[in-house]
C-alpha cells in the first residue's frame, strides 16, 4: 500500500481509501480493550468493576450511609447514569441488585429494601418499587476517599470527577470475588471469609521483608478455601492448593444433605444447602426430569419446603430404596455436586493479570501502602497548615494590645492586613486568621485552648513525618486496620472444607444392590430380572410367565446373583469374558432381554455355554472348569480378575467339546457331577491338580454310552442334592448318601433309572441347603420359585415328586439356587446402607 494516500473529492467531500483489514483489526482491538478495562474485569485493588465502583461512589455522594433513609433504586440508577455511567439502566440496576443479594455476595455491599431476587432465580422487582442504601460493610471501601488517597478522572462528559479506584480498606477482591466475560478472557474469583483473609494479610505483613519466601501452605493455615454465601461443602484441599498457587483451577462443591428414616422401611433425603450459583428451581426441575426418565426410579416424591428460616428440599424415597445409592445418583446426575472454575484474573495497572492467592494479597497490601501514604501526606499538610495558623494566633495573643491598636487605627481591612504582615512578619493566611478571630477568643481560657491545640498539632506533624520515613510503621497501621476490620465484621465460615477430594462416582456407587435372576436362552438372549418379580409358590405350582420366547427358542440356563457381582462368561471356544451384573439388560419377568453379542464382544462363531457369578475375587482361590465331554481342570481365580473386553483363553478344548460349567472353589472341597441319565459322582477337589489357562484338563467321570453331563456342583456340609427332571419331577437327596469315589469313575444312581421314560432325564441339579429357595424355568419361559424345604427328601434310587405342572409340550430347562446366606447378606447390607446417620465425612 502506498504511503501517500490520495484524497479524491466526490459528493460526500474528500474520501480517503483505507484497508478494511487494518480498520477491522484496529477497531476490534479498541473494542476488546474497552470491554476488558472498562466493563468486564475487576481491579485487583478494590475488587470492583467500573459499574460497581460508580454505583457505590454515587450512593456515597448522595449521602446514603448505613444509618440514613433508604432511597428509591430508580433515583440511584438515575444518578449513576446521569453522572458516571452512560449505558443502559438495566445494566446499572442489575449490578446494584446483585450487590444486595445475600446468595450472590458473601458480604453484600448494598442494603436493599424490597424484592431484590431470590435463589430460585426470581428477578428483582422493578427499580421504582425497591429502595437501597449502602451496607455497613461498604463503608470501609469508601473510607478516606476525601483525603486525596486515590486518583481521579473526568467523567464521560468532563463535567465531574470520579475515582479511578476506591481506597478499599475492605479486601473486596477476595472477600466477594467476581465473575465476568471479556473478549478472549474471563474471570471467576471465588468469595472468601473475612476473618481468614484478614489473618492471612496480617501474617503476610509480619513477613513483608521476606514475603518471597511465604508459601501457599503457610497462607492456607489461615485461608482454608473459598467460603460461598450459600454454604455447602468444598471437597479436596489439593485442588484448593493448586488454584491458590497458580490462580487457576477448579474446586468441587457439594450440597449439604442428611438422610432421615420415616418408618415403614422408607427414607427421605433432605437438602439444606446447595452449591454456589445454583438456581434452586433448575435443580428441582432436573431431579423431576430424571424421575420421569426412570433414572431415579427410587424417588417417590419431591418437595420444596424452603421458607424464611432456611432451605429445605425433601426427596422422598420408595419403600426399601437404598438412600445412599440414591444420594450418589443425585450427586452424579444433578448439580448437587458441581465444580467452580477458579480463574483469578484481574486488572493490575490497567492490564489483565492471572493472580495467585499470594499475589492478590500482596497487591492489596501495596494498594493500602499507597492509600495510607497519600492519606498521611494529606493529613500532614493539613496539620502543617493548621500549625501555621496557630502560630499566627499565638503571636497575636502575645502582642494583643499592639495588634488591637493596629487594627483600630487602620483605615480598612486591607490596610490592617498590610500593617500586621509588616510588623510581625506574618503570612496572608495568618493575618486573615487574626482578622477573622472573634473577641471571645481573647479570654484566658481560649488562649489556653490555642496553646493546647498547637502542642497537639505539633505532635501530629511529628507522627506523620515519622510514619512517612518508616515503611514498617505504615505496615503496622495496615495490620491494625485489617484486624479492626475483623473485629467489626468477622463471622464464622459458612462453607465446610473436606480434606478428601471428590472421587468420581463409579457405576458401582450408583447401582442398587439387589438379588436378581439371570436367564439365558438357547439363542443366546440374556437378561436380569429382580428376584421379587418371581413370587414364592408351593411344590406343584404352575409358575408364572418368566420370559416370552420365540417358537424356536427356549431357556437353557438360570443363575442367581446380585447386581454388583462380577460375571465370567465362558464360551464354546474355551474363552472367558468379564462383565458386571448391573451391565446386563434389566427386563421384566416376561421380557426377552438382549442378544449376548450386544453385551460381549463375541466372535461370529462363538457362543456362551456357561457363566460364573463372582461376588468377590478374594472369596475363592480357584475356578474349576468342566466340559460337556467330562474334562475337568482347576485354574487360579485371580487369573480371571482382569479379563480384557476381547476375552482371554480359559481352557484348550478338544474338537467337538465345549465348556459346560464353572465353579469357584477353595482347593480342599468335594465335587459332585450329575448326568442326564441319573448317575452322580462325588470326588475330592484335590484329585484335580491346578493347571494353567491353556491346559486341556483331565477326565472327571466315565460316561455311559449316550449319556451326557447335566450338572456340576460343590459339596456343602449338611446339604442336599436337589434333582429335577425334564418332566418336572424332583426330590432332595442327602449328600451323605453319595459316597466319595475316585475321579474318572462311574458314580452312583441318583434317580429310579428304570422309570426315566416316565419322569424324564435329569434337567438340572443343585447342591442346596434346607433354607434355600430355587427358581425353576421351563423351555417356554414359565418360572416357578419355591422353598427347598417344601420339596421332600428321598433316597437315591427313587423317582421323586411332581415339582412343576407343565403345559403340554413344555419341559424343564434350568434351575437356579437362591442361597439363604445370600438373602441374609443382602438384608444386612441394605440395613447398613440405610442407617440414619450423616452421609458425609467429618469436615477437615
Amino acid at each position: 500500500m502506498n504511503d501517500q494516500i490520495e484524497l479524491t473529492p466526490n459528493s460526500f467531500g474528500l474520501v480517503r481509501p483505507i484497508s478494511i483489514e487494518d480498520e477491522m483489526r484496529g477497531s476490534y482491538l479498541d473494542y476488546a480493550m474497552s470491554v476488558i478495562v472498562a466493563r468486564a474485569l475487576p481491579d485487583v485493588r478494590d475488587g470492583l468493576k467500573p459499574v460497581q465502583r460508580r454505583i457505590l461512589y454515587a450512593m456515597h455522594d448522595m449521602g446514603l450511609r448505613p444509618g440514613s433513609q433508604y432511597k428509591k433504586s430508580a433515583r440511584i440508577v438515575g444518578e449513576v447514569l446521569g453522572k458516571y455511567h452512560p449505558h443502559g439502566d438495566s445494566a446499572v440496576y442489575d449490578a446494584m441488585a446483585r450487590m444486595a443479594q445475600e446468595f450472590s455476595l458473601r458480604y453484600p455491599l448494598v442494603d436493599g429494601q424490597g424484592n431484590f431476587g431470590s435463589v430460585d432465580g426470581d428477578a428483582p422487582a422493578a427499580m421504582r418499587y425497591t429502595e437501597a442504601r449502602l451496607a455497613r460493610i461498604a463503608e470501609p471501601i469508601l473510607s478516606d476517599i476525601d483525603k486525596d488517597t486515590v486518583d481521579w478522572t473526568d467523567n464521560f462528559d468532563g463535567s465531574l470527577q470520579e475515582p479511578v479506584v476506591l481506597p478499599a480498606l475492605l479486601p473486596n477482591f477476595l472477600l466477594n470475588g467476581n465473575s465476568g466475560i471479556a473478549v478472549g478472557m474471563a474471570t471467576n474469583v471465588p468469595p472468601h471469609n473475612l476473618s481468614e483473609i484478614t489473618d492471612a494479610i496480617a501474617y503476610l505483613i509480619d513477613a513483608w521483608q521476606q514475603r518471597d519466601d511465604v508459601s501457599v501452605d503457610e497462607l492456607m493455615q489461615f485461608v482454608q478455601g473459598p467460603d460461598f454465601p450459600t454454604g455447602g461443602f468444598v471437597l479436596g484441599r489439593e485442588e484448593i492448593k493448586q488454584a491458590y498457587g497458580t490462580g487457576k483451577g477448579r474446586v468441587t462443591m457439594r450440597a449439604v444433605t442428611r438422610i432421615e428414616e420415616t418408618g415403614g422401611g422408607r427414607h427421605r433425603i433432605i437438602v439444606t444447602e446447595i452449591p454456589f450459583q445454583l438456581n434452586k428451581t433448575t435443580l428441582l426441575e432436573r431431579i423431576a426430569e430424571l424421575v420421569r426418565e426412570g433414572r431415579l426410579a427410587d424417588v417417590n416424591d419431591l418437595r420444596d419446603e424452603s421458607d424464611r428460616r432456611g432451605m429445605q428440599i425433601v426427596v422422598e424415597l420408595k419403600r426399601g430404596a437404598p438412600p445412599r445409592k440414591v444420594l450418589n445418583q443425585l450427586f452424579k446426575y444433578t448439580p448437587l455436586q458441581s465444580t467452580f472454575g477458579v480463574n483469578m484474573l484481574a486488572l493490575v495497572d490497567g492490564e489483565p493479570r492471572l493472580l495467585s492467592l499470594k499475589r492478590a494479597l500482596e497487591h492489596y497490601v501495596e494498594h493500602r501502602i499507597d492509600v495510607i501514604t497519600r492519606r498521611t501526606i494529606y493529613l500532614l499538610n493539613q496539620a502543617r497548615e493548621r500549625a501555621h495558623i496557630l502560630e499566627g494566633l499565638r503571636i497575636a495573643l502575645q502582642f494583643l494590645d499592639e495588634v488591637i491598636a493596629i487594627i483600630r487605627g487602620a483605615e480598612s481591612a486591607e490596610a490592617a492586613r498590610g500593617k500586621l504582615m509588616a510588623r510581625f512578619r506574618l503570612t496572608v493566611k495568618q493575618t486573615q486568621a487574626i482578622l477573622d478571630m472573634q473577641l471571645r477568643r481573647l479570654a484566658a481560657l481560649e488562649r489556653q485552648k490555642i496553646e493546647e491545640e498547637y502542642t497537639s498539632v505539633l505532635g501530629q506533624i511529628k507522627h506523620y513525618e515519622e510514619l512517612l520515613v518508616d515503611p514498617t510503621r505504615i505496615l503496622g497501621v495496615i495490620k491494625d486496620e485489617v484486624l479492626n476490620l475483623k473485629e467489626r465484621f468477622g463471622d464464622a465460615r459458612r462453607t465446610q472444607i473436606v480434606a478428601e477430594a471428590a472421587e468420581d462416582l463409579s457405576e458401582e456407587d450408583l447401582i442398587r444392590q439387589e438379588n436378581v435372576l439371570i436367564s439365558v436362552t438357547q439363542n443366546s438372549y440374556i437378561k436380569r430380572t429382580a428376584l421379587t418379580a418371581y413370587r414364592t409358590q408351593g411344590r406343584g405350582g404352575r409358575g408364572v410367565q418368566g420370559m416370552r420366547t420365540r417358537d424356536e427358542d427356549e431357556v437353557v440356563d438360570l443363575f442367581a446373583a446380585r447386581t454388583l457381582d462380577h460375571l465370567l462368561f465362558f464360551t464354546n471356544r474355551g474363552r472367558v469374558y468379564g462383565q458386571r451384573v448391573f451391565a446386563l439388560p434389566d427386563a421384566a419377568r416376561d421380557g426377552r432381554g438382549l442378544p449376548l453379542v450386544n453385551v460381549l464382544n463375541l466372535a461370529a462363531d462363538e457362543r456362551v455355554t456357561t457363566l460364573l457369578v463372582v461376588p468377590d475375587f478374594q472369596q475363592a482361590e480357584y475356578v474349576t472348569l468342566l466340559t460337556r465331554q467330562g474334562k475337568i481342570k482347576r485354574v487360579k481365580l485371580e487369573e480371571f480378575a482382569a479379563v480384557r473386553p476381547s476375552g482371554i483363553i480359559a481352557m484348550n478344548l478338544e474338537v467337538g467339546d465345549e465348556l459346560g460349567w464353572a465353579r469357584a472353589t477353595h482347593g480342599d472341597q468335594e465335587f459332585i457331577i450329575v448326568t442326564a441319565g441319573g448317575r452322580a459322582l462325588r470326588f475330592a477337589e484335590t484329585t484335580v491338580r491346578p493347571m494353567g489357562r491353556s491346559a486341556a484338563g483331565v477326565m472327571a467321570i466315565q460316561l455311559a454310552e449316550g449319556d451326557v453331563i447335566a450338572s456340576f456342583g460343590v459339596v456343602e456340609s449338611g446339604g442336599d442334592l436337589l434333582v429335577i427332571t425334564q418332566h418336572g419331577w424332583g426330590k432332595r437327596v442327602a449328600l451323605t448318601e453319595f459316597t466319595p469315589h475316585g475321579r474318572n469313575t462311574g458314580g452312583q444312581w441318583t434317580l429310579a433309572h428304570t422309570r426315566l421314560d416316565e419322569i424324564g432325564q435329569v434337567a438340572a441339579a443343585h447342591v442346596v441347603q434346607p433354607k434355600d429357595q430355587v427358581t425353576v424355568i421351563t423351555a417356554n419361559g414359565v418360572a416357578l420359585r419355591t422353598p427347598v424345604e417344601a420339596i421332600s427328601q428321598q433316597g437315591r434310587v427313587t423317582r421323586g415328586v411332581r415339582l412343576v405342572n407343565l403345559d403340554d409340550g413344555d419341559t424343564v430347562a434350568a434351575m437356579a439356587r437362591l442361597a439363604a446366606a445370600v438373602e441374609k447378606g443382602a438384608a444386612k447390607d441394605e440395613k447398613r446402607a440405610t442407617s440414619n446417620e450423616s452421609h458425609f465425612p467429618t469436615p477437615g
